[in-house]
């Protein structure tokens, strides 16, 4: 897998530490990764969680509202996204706590930036290295490295907004989507008011990738829910 692809990968960095947030997020920045969001709290992790879906979270131990551990537990209960500790509770109890809850790694602060970025990028590369950038479809497959629908001899180019939908329906191929779920993933962090909007990118998505986008087979509406992706084996 490329590495610029690697570095799409949404990260999202729980401290706090208004300044420290701002710092790592500047570090990832600098190194290339595009997709980076941060939060103070459990609550504001959780709800970025819920509708955003990062690919990686850092977690801060003291958190105002809470603390990581609990964070962690709390975000197994609906993603198995890597993660890794950075805190300041460097004693052995909290290390064997963290990692026996399921974090990737744990970091103690004060920290080298160049090593967390490297301890990023090894977990990244770790759990992200069966990914294919090419999803294969029923009628068509989705080049995510060129952002473009091949189907037949056609390039079909996808927008930034179809792009960041159909990723969002690619990390959870055969699952639900919810509709605020798609908005969020195309239109930030306000999404309220996109659902005509993203009905409508919906249906040229359908007409990228299907054979027949009146009776989609590959993009599906689940009624009153949101919208499923059924991708094919390799």
């Amino acid at each position: 897998m490329k590495e610029d692809y690697i570095k799409r990968k949404k990260i999202l960095l729980v401290d706090d530490e208004a300044e420290l947030r701002e710092m790592v997020a500047s570090l990832l920045a600098q190194d290339g990764y595009t997709e980076v969001r941060t939060a103070g709290s459990v609550k504001k992790a959780l709800d970025l969680a819920k509708s955003w879906m990062p690919d990686f979270a850092v977690l801060d131990v003291m958190l105002p509202d809470g603390d990581g551990f609990d964070l962690l537990g709390r975000l197994r209960k609906f993603t198995e996204i890597p993660v890794l500790f950075l805190t300041a509770k460097g004693e052995d109890e909290d290390r064997i706590q963290g990692l026996g809850l399921g974090a990737d790694d744990y970091i103690v602060k004060p920290f080298l930036p160049k090593e967390l970025l490297l301890r990023i990028g090894i977990i990244l590369r770790r759990y992200y290295k069966g990914e294919n950038p090419l999803v294969r479809l029923a009628a068509s497959s989705v080049d995510f490295e060129r952002a473009e629908v091949c189907k037949g001899e056609e390039r079909l180019p996808l927008t930034a907004k179809e792009y960041e939908i159909l990723k969002a329906l690619c990390r959870n191929a055969g699952r639900i989507v919810t509709i605020d779920q798609l908005c969020e993933a195309a239109w930030g962090e306000n999404p309220f008011g996109y659902e005509n909007s993203l009905m409508t990118h919906i249906r040229r998505i359908r007409e990228k990738i299907e054979a027949n986008p009146s009776k989609p087979v590959s993009l599906v509406t689940v009624k009153g829910l949101g919208y499923k992706l059924f991708v094919e084996e390799r």
